[in-house]
């Protein structure tokens, strides 16, 4: 365990063997933890480890600094809902309420820094700037709800397949090629589909010359605008 302030200069570093940042961050977590008085610890997890549970105490806000997580609902019959991807550089287990609504799992080895909840929120309350970061986050993670909201509600199979690659292009992309942390039965329990429909969806990308494979879970994003047109 290392106890440290942020370092922003870190998180944008591509580590040999792990997943970082293929763009720049927008870091407001290092900005609020380099607050005066606001310490992130670090701590690592293995492959599938969880970092917290559903309904477990909300006492950290987290940031990813290499690897990946899935933060993911278990409904009463076994089946999973993937919330969200916390790439490099992104913020989760910010709540609004005492518990955590979601579980979160590192996908692979994964490194995140944490800052107390309750010091955030202290913070908060006498800086403006601090307030208004946390703000920031808080309007961005809505707004992905919102959009995941239509992606699983309206969008077909295909579309919710394109859609979802080209996040993946814009925040993991290095040189053209996305490799993704996360396998393709968590890309079905993300788009409300099944693994089939997904592996179904890819081959027929693929054969259309929208993209190519480079090993199991390495992309190449042939024909960007033939891709767009199929995100609605």
């Amino acid at each position: 365990m290392l106890t440290q302030t942020l370092n922003t200069q870190a998180i944008n570093t591509q580590i040999n063997g792990k997943i970082a940042p293929g763009h720049s961050v927008s870091d407001q977590f290092g900005a609020i933890a380099g607050h005066i008085g606001l310490v992130a610890t670090e701590f690592s997890y293995r492959k599938e480890e969880e970092i917290y549970g559903e309904d477990e105490p909300s006492e950290y806000v987290y940031q990813v600094v290499t690897g990946a997580v899935r933060s993911y609902k278990l409904l009463s019959d076994g089946r999973r809902q993937i919330g969200a991807f916390h790439l490099p550089g992104d913020v989760f287990g910010l709540e609004s309420g005492p518990t955590h609504r979601l579980a979160a799992e590192a996908i692979i080895d994964t490194t995140v820094r944490l800052v107390k909840r309750a010091s955030l929120e202290k913070a908060a309350g006498t800086d403006v700037q601090v307030a208004r970061k946390l703000w920031a986050m808080t309007a961005g993670e809505l707004r992905h709800a919102e959009d995941h909201m239509l992606l699983l509600g309206r969008k077909t199979a295909m579309e919710r397949v394109a859609t979802f690659l080209l996040e993946m292009d814009r925040r993991l992309a290095v040189a053209g090629m996305m490799a993704l942390p996360m396998c393709r039965r968590d890309i079905g329990d993300y788009l409300g589909l099944t693994l089939e429909t997904v592996s179904r969806a890819l081959s027929q990308l693929h054969a259309q010359g929208i993209l190519g494979f480079s090993g199991a879970r390495q992309i190449v994003l042939r024909n960007r605008a033939r891709l767009h047109n199929l995100d609605a």
